[in-house]
């Protein structure tokens, strides 16, 4: 079996309410089986997860923080409100932990890909985003699919960054070998693959960051369908070495 990872173009710049399978499905043909992964960026700006900064007014708590670590009060007024806490800042990074349970660097907001002035912000719920995607590409195309939403994260004790999946559609996003005999019949006990992390990653490769190909098609990965939400894939608190 070999796999396919297909890159779907979209030519034009998403706007709030565009209609993404419409757009995707104008690109490509979807057969059973397949799974489709949805760029973070043209989901949020679908869904108008879109914002001016010249809309926000800073708080006396953005201001003092960004004039520390060099930060747009703006942008850092922005990121206080997707985020349940803060989690570090040094060297002007600032991670958190998201209204979502994501621990990443500015709650996600990014001001590239969007013209100046406007940042975008991650959706509120993205596995919701995901199911309606999942949805309605099977009503329309009668096909059984799975659907990821991916974003670009970074890394701890590790340089660049890698794709993962912040939403899930349709597909156990871990394939758990507990229990499971390895190639020696030895038993394994923790081994458990981030498969919807590494299926982003993957589609990366096509999709790029300037190719303006904001989707990619997953075909011949043999899956296992479920109604497992993101949260499967986010280390429980107190399994966490690291916060």
């Amino acid at each position: 079996m070999s796999i396919q990872i297909i890159p779907v173009k979209i030519q034009k710049d998403i706007v709030p309410n565009d209609n993404l399978v419409d757009l995707v499905l104008e690109s490509t043909e979807i057969q059973d089986g397949d799974i489709l992964v949805f760029s973070q960026k043209i989901v949020s700006k679908s869904e108008g997860r879109i914002l001016s900064l010249s809309s926000v007014n800073p708080s006396l708590l953005a201001n003092g923080i960004s004039s520390s670590y060099n930060k747009d009060p703006r942008l850092m007024e922005l990121i206080l409100s997707e985020s349940k806490r803060i989690v570090r800042m040094e060297n002007g990074i600032i991670i958190v932990e998201t209204n979502h349970g994501f621990v990443c660097a500015n709650a996600g907001i990014d001001e590239s890909n969007v013209q100046d002035g406007y940042a975008t912000l991650l959706p509120e719920d993205p596995d919701r985003s995901s199911n309606l995607l999942k949805e309605r590409i099977e009503q329309k195309t009668g096909k059984n699919i799975a659907v990821i939403i991916s974003d670009t994260f970074g890394r701890p004790f590790r340089l660049g960054q890698t794709d993962v999946a912040i939403g899930v559609a349709g597909i156990e996003p871990i394939l758990d070998y507990s229990g499971k005999p390895d190639t020696f019949a030895k038993i394994m006990h923790v081994t458990a693959i981030a498969i919807a992390d590494e299926i982003c990653s993957a589609t990366e490769l096509v999709m790029g960051k300037v190719e303006k190909c904001p989707v990619a098609l997953v075909r011949n990965y043999k899956f296992n369908f479920s109604d497992a939400k993101i949260q499967n894939l986010l280390r429980p608190k107190h399994e966490d070495l690291f916060r």
